[in-house]
């Protein structure tokens, strides 16, 4: 896992990649977190979502829930760039659609979106 940081408008985000998926339960999404916030002190995390497990989109899985209820309690903020428009699911296009409307959670297509929408968070 390789860890960049950068500041936008102020704010640092850690942009995460590798070569293998990294969110692919609660225990390791806190894993990141902590390893992020332990060796760059961000809370931001900007994450390529060929890095996330496939079951995090299935919703009825309660993955997705659970990673972002605990990014939540810790006051973490993600955002997921990719190709999402492969999913059919209404269900999952009305919550990426509804994360996209708040502030902590993003799914974008591209990393420099995934970076605005970060820097942009309250």
């Amino acid at each position: 896992m390789k860890i960049e940081t950068i500041t936008e408008n102020g704010v640092l985000i850690a942009i995460v990649e590798g070569p293998e998926k990294l969110l692919t339960g609660t225990q390791e999404a806190l894993d990141l977190a902590m390893t992020v916030k332990y060796e760059t002190g961000a809370q931001r995390i900007v994450l390529s979502k060929k890095l996330v497990a496939e079951e995090f989109f299935i919703l009825s899985s309660g993955m997705a829930g659970e990673i972002l209820q605990k990014y939540t309690n810790y006051q973490f903020k993600l955002a997921i760039w990719g190709d999402f428009s492969r999913y059919t699911s209404k269900p999952l296009h009305d919550f990426i659609y509804e994360s996209n409307q708040g502030k902590d959670f993003f799914f974008v297509g591209t990393k420099e979106e995934a970076l605005e929408k970060l820097a942009a968070a309250g």
